[in-house]
């Protein structure tokens, strides 16, 4: 249960801000080395629960895991 409410914390926390990019086209104020490396320890989030079998934390990195994607891609595109 604690997983679970902390999973859906943590994913929606991402969602202001890829709002935000989407609308303004703005990342100059991200840095392009933290969601690089957040990104990739999302995806290894996302191994790890597989590995275990435990559907809340790989539910929770999956959707986490594509909006920061997102936010990347963004800051990619028009640095």
């Amino acid at each position: 249960m604690i997983g679970t409410i902390a999973g859906i914390l943590t994913t929606v926390a991402f969602v202001p801000q890829v709002w935000k990019v989407i609308r303004t086209k703005d990342t100059s104020s991200l840095s392009l080395g933290m969601y690089m490396l957040q990104t990739t320890g999302i995806f290894l989030w996302i191994i790890h629960g597989f590995r275990i079998q435990d559907m809340a934390l790989l539910m929770a990195n999956l959707i986490t895991f594509c909006l920061a994607v997102i936010i990347l891609g963004y800051k990619l595109k028009y640095k």
